[in-house]
């Protein structure tokens, strides 16, 4: 009996040692997203990121070890995002905390990391919330915010020179972000422009009918569409069946990406200016190597979701490397101005507001036998569309 307790504790040791060295043979990515809810872009950008991890481990990891990925749900609601965060902490043990979708679940795991000291890596929430009016010290974007892709189309709104806009906007932090950041840039640009509509649906609660008749009634000469997923099928077709879009320009965020353009088929309108991803049409050299490892590993086309997907982890695996840890700190060290290559070329996160510069395709919708495309397109550089250091200070000392 006494032999027995004295031989314990260095069992013990030996079982926990044992164990210790098996989770220090991996570093943990814990992932939350909206799957269920917004399954068109999330499905690819799972896959993007499972490509990356699957590259990355085949070179030999990071710093001596792999990556794994631990993925859940966030329900698209801020509270079970919050919850499924510390779940990710403090039961799995991940050593790096990344994803979500929607915006105003993206702003309370940004709120989580503050509070907690943790590093975060957004990849998708665009609302400029997320590094600029709201950011925190603990807190990386990947996507091009709300501000970056309405100043990337506003030139081209401009060009229309249209003086009666009519805007349509799902009714959360994204939207409202959106709109916001486009209204402030046409009216520097256009100062006679005049907002005759407004109308805002909840998200995923579009009254089709009734938003397409407020919008014609008010005559606009041109549209602009925030919409998205099911509420845009919902709208364009409403819109094609009531002639909206007869003579009338829209300029419309996101809707150049095959997630949105792939479910309205043959309805996809013709002419709308928009951001997005044509995947069939990049010659880069880092694109066409990308496009052929996502075809050969998933007998399928990436969408816009796949290239986020694949390049956070390719951000999370430099951070690593350059870090030298998962320490959080050393972490937020290392992003601060840390270089990423990535299907759209090298990128780099800014030290002044944590943004990444990763661009964005501008360019049409075109009906192509069917199947909506994107045609006269060129990509903007992330770089070149970001308000000044000195606006950047004033808003996060302000948000502090």
């Amino acid at each position: 009996m006494h032999g027995w307790l004295r031989w314990a504790p260095v069992a013990l040791a030996v079982v926990t040692g044992a164990a210790l060295a098996q989770t220090q043979g991996v570093y943990k990515i814990g992932e939350l997203n909206s799957y269920k809810a917004q399954p068109a872009f999330l499905g690819p950008y799972k896959k993007g990121m499972e490509l990356a991890v699957e590259q990355i481990n085949a070179a030999g990891g990071v710093n001596g070890r792999k990556l794994e990925l631990v993925v859940r749900d966030d329900n698209a609601n801020p509270g079970d995002a919050v919850r499924v965060a510390e779940e990710l902490v403090t039961r799995e043990k991940v050593d790096v905390l990344t994803g979500t979708f929607l915006s105003h679940t993206g702003m309370a795991v940004a709120d989580y990391a503050q509070q907690k000291k943790r590093f975060f890596l957004a990849g998708e929430p665009l609302t400029d919330k997320l590094t600029w009016q709201g950011g925190n010290a603990y807190t990386f974007r990947l996507r091009p915010g709300t501000y970056m892709q309405a100043a990337m189309l506003v030139p081209e709104a401009a060009k229309l020179d249209k003086k009666r806009w009519a805007i349509v906007y799902p009714n959360y932090e994204y939207g409202q972000s959106a709109v916001n950041a486009f209204k402030t840039l046409l009216k520097q640009a256009q100062p006679d422009v005049e907002f005759v509509a407004e109308q805002a649906p909840p998200l995923g609660k579009l009254d089709a009918g009734a938003v397409v008749q407020a919008l014609a009634d008010a005559k606009p000469d041109a549209i602009f569409n925030v919409l998205f997923a099911a509420d845009l099928t919902k709208f364009v077709r409403e819109g094609n069946t009531r002639g909206l879009f007869k003579d009338r320009t829209v300029v419309s965020l996101i809707s150049g990406e095959p997630e949105y353009l792939d479910a309205l088929k043959d309805e996809t309108p013709e002419g709308w200016i928009v951001t997005g991803y044509p995947w069939y049409g990049i010659d880069t050299p880092e694109h066409q190597a990308f496009l052929k490892a996502y075809q050969a590993r998933f007998k399928d086309y990436p969408r816009l979701g796949s290239v986020v997907g694949y390049a956070m982890i390719r951000s999370a695996a430099e951070g690593l490397k350059k870090a030298g840890s998962a320490d959080s700190d050393k972490m937020v060290a290392a992003f601060r101005g840390l270089e990423v290559d990535t299907p759209f070329g090298r990128i780099h996160y800014r030290a002044q507001d944590h943004q990444s510069t990763l661009g964005a395709y501008v360019g049409k919708t075109h009906n192509d036998g069917g199947k909506g495309v994107m045609v006269d397109f060129s990509y903007r550089d992330g770089a070149d569309f970001q308000p000044s250091d000195a606006q950047v200070r004033a808003s996060r000392t302000a948000a502090q």
